[in-house]
C-alpha cells in the first residue's frame, strides 16, 4: 500500500516513476476516509488543496525538478493544529479558536512547502498542547492504533496516530514537556524533540515559550533526519532561534555507535517503572553494548524536582501567553456589558478545564507575594537541572532512559487525577527544561495487551547528529519500528 511508504521509500518511488505524488496523496486520503472516524487523528483534512499540490509536484518532476532541489517533493505530511498554515484552520483543539483561519504561514509550514511537501491537514492535540493523552481536545480524543480503548498520548497524539496508521507519510508535532516523544512511545513510532532554538517557533501558538519546540514524528529515524534537514535553521522572525549552521543530519546515520559513551542515570530506573518497560529498556542497553557503545552509570541528582519545576514554569508562561485570547481581537466571543464580563465569559466558555487549571496555577505563582517563592525558585532549580546534564555530558555522549514509565493507559483512567497525569512526563520533561535534544523510538512490545514500549535517547544541545546516528543504529539492529498495529476500519 502506497500510504505505508516512508519518506525514503516514497522518494525512491517518485524518482523512478513507479508512483506519482497524486497517487501517494490519494492513498493517504483514502486511508483517512477508511479509518480516521475510529482513530480521530485529524481535526481537518484539505483534500482539494492537497491533490492540487500533488498535481503540481508531478508537473515539476516531469520538468526535471528532483529531490536534490526540493527534498520533500510530493511527500504528504500533516501538521499538529497549533502551527499556522495560511488559509487553513488553526484551532489548537480549543473552542476559543474553533472558527479561526490562519492568515499566514508559520516558518515550518513555509519550509515544508518550499521543499515540495503536500500538506494534508491539521492533526488533533490536547487543547493548546496542555495534556498527555489528547483527552483535553475540545473536539474529541484521538485513539491508540494498537487499542482504540487506550490513549495515544499527548499532546501531539494526533500526529503519532496519523503516522502509525499510515494516514500521512510523516507529521510535525510540538514538544513542551514530552509532547512528541510520549505519544511516539505509546503508538510505536519515532518522535524527535530538537534542541531549543534549532527549529523556528514562528507560527507556533505558544504554550510555554521557553520550553516549546517543533519536531518530526515519523516511521523511521532516517525520515526524522530528512525532515529535520528541512525545518531546522535560523529564522530572524523568531528571537529564540539560534544562528547556527545546520548539518546534513542524514550523513552520519551509518557511522554506528562504536566508541560512543551512553549514560544510564540511576534516577530514571526507579521503583514504579513498569516491569515490561524496564525489561525492554534493559535489553536495549545490552544491544547498544553489543553494537560497540560504552555504557556508563551517571547521576542526575536534581531529577526529582523536574516535575514541580516544569509545572511552575510552564503554567506561569501559559498564563501570560493565553492572555491574548480575550474575545476582542479574534476567536470565540461571548458578549458582556463591560470588558471584564466579556473577557471572563469568553474565556470561561472558550477554554476547557485543563487549560483553565493551568492558567489559574500560573497566574497564582506569578502573583504578588508568590513570584519569588514559586516562579523564581523554579527557575533556579531549572539551572541546577541543566548543570546536572552539562556535568553528565562531560562523561558521556548520550543519556539513555525509558520514554515513559508505563505503556499506554486506558482512556479516562487518569482524567480524574491531574497529578497522576502530570507524572507520566517524568522522563521527558528534563530535556525541555535544559534545552537538550531527545528522541523516542520503539524498543519492544508488552505481551498482554500488545502495546509499544519507547526508548529515549537524550543528546547534548545542538548535537542532533550524534543522537540520530545512535537511534538509527539501534533501529537498524532490530525490527521494532516495523511492527504494525491491527487497525480497525470504520463502520
Amino acid at each position: 500500500m502506497l500510504n505505508q511508504s516512508t519518506i525514503a521509500t516514497a522518494r525512491s518511488g517518485l524518482e523512478t516513476g513507479k508512483i506519482t505524488a497524486t497517487e501517494l496523496t490519494q492513498a493517504c486520503l483514502d486511508q483517512i476516509t477508511a479509518i480516521d472516524p475510529t482513530y480521530h487523528a485529524y481535526l481537518s483534512v484539505h483534500a482539494e488543496r492537497a491533490l492540487a499540490a500533488a498535481g503540481e509536484a508531478d508537473n515539476l518532476m516531469r520538468r526535471g525538478i528532483t529531490h536534490q532541489d526540493r527534498p520533500l517533493l510530493g511527500i504528504p505530511i500533516s501538521l499538529k493544529d497549533n502551527m499556522a498554515v495560511q488559509g487553513a484552520p488553526l484551532t489548537c483543539a480549543s473552542r476559543i479558536l474553533e472558527n479561526f483561519v490562519s492568515p499566514y504561514d508559520g516558518t515550518v509550514a513555509k519550509r515544508l512547502k518550499d521543499a515540495g511537501a503536500i500538506l494534508l491537514g491539521r492533526l488533533n492535540l490536547d487543547e493548546f498542547a496542555m495534556g498527555s493523552s489528547t483527552e483535553n481536545s475540545a473536539f474529541g480524543t484521538s485513539r491508540n492504533p494498537w487499542d482504540p480503548s487506550r490513549t495515544p498520548g499527548g499532546s501531539s497524539g494526533g500526529s503519532a496516530v496519523a503516522v502509525k496508521t499510515d494516514q500521512c507519510v510523516a507529521a510535525l508535532g510540538s514538544d513542551t514537556g514530552g509532547s512528541i516523544r510520549q505519544p511516539a512511545a505509546y503508538c510505536g513510532c519515532v518522535g524527535l524533540k530538537p534542541s531549543y532554538g534549532r527549529v523556528s517557533r514562528f507560527g507556533l501558538v505558544a504554550y510555554a515559550s521557553s520550553l516549546d519546540q517543533i519536531g518530526p514524528v515519523t516511521k523511521t529515524v532516517q525520515d526524522s533526519a530528512t525532515l529535520l534537514n528541512v525545518i531546522a535553521g535560523h529564522d530572524p522572525q523568531d528571537s529564540t532561534s539560534v544562528p547556527q549552521g545546520v548539518p546534513d543530519y542524514t550523513e552520519a546515520l551509518e557511522e554506528g555507535v562504536k566508541g560512543l559513551r551512553i549514560g544510564l542515570p540511576k534516577e530514571y530506573f526507579v521503583e514504579g517503572l513498569d516491569p515490561e518497560v524496564r525489561s525492554a529498556v534493559d535489553q536495549a542497553v545490552t544491544q547498544f553494548s553489543e553494537l560497540g557503545a560504552e555504557i556508563v552509570e551517571i547521576q542526575l541528582p536534581h531529577s526529582d524536582y523536574a516535575i514541580a519545576t516544569y509545572y511552575l514554569i510552564a503554567t506561569a508562561e501559559a498564563s501570560a501567553n493565553l492572555a491574548r485570547f480575550e474575545g476582542i481581537r479574534y476567536g470565540h466571543r461571548v458578549d458582556g456589558d463591560d470588558p471584564f464580563t466579556l473577557n471572563s465569559r469568553t474565556r470561561g466558555q472558550g477554554f476547557g478545564p485543563e487549560v483553565k487549571r493551568r492558567v489559574i496555577l500560573g497566574t497564582y505563582c506569578l502573583s504578588s507575594g508568590y513570584y519569588d517563592a514559586y516562579y523564581l525558585r523554579a527557575q533556579k532549580v531549572r539551572t541546577l537541572i541543566r548543570e546536572d546534564f552539562l556535568r553528565a555530558y562531560e562523561k558521556v555522549d548520550l543519556v539513555l532512559t525509558p520514554t515513559t514509565p508505563s505503556p499506554a493507559f486506558l482512556l479516562g483512567e487518569k482524567m480524574a487525577d491531574p497529578l497522576q497525569m502530570y507524572l507520566l512526563d517524568i522522563f521527558t520533561i528534563s530535556a525541555n527544561l535544559t534545552g537538550n535534544c531527545g528522541i523516542s523510538l520503539p524498543c519492544g512490545l508488552t505481551k498482554d495487551p500488545l502495546l509499544p514500549i519507547g526508548l529515549q535517547l537524550l543528546g547534548k544541545p545542538f548535537d542532533e547528529s550524534t543522537l540520530l546516528r545512535a537511534a538509527h543504529t539501534f533501529e537498524q539492529a532490530n525490527q521494532w519500528h516495523l511492527k504494525r498495529p491491527p487497525l480497525q476500519a470504520s463502520d
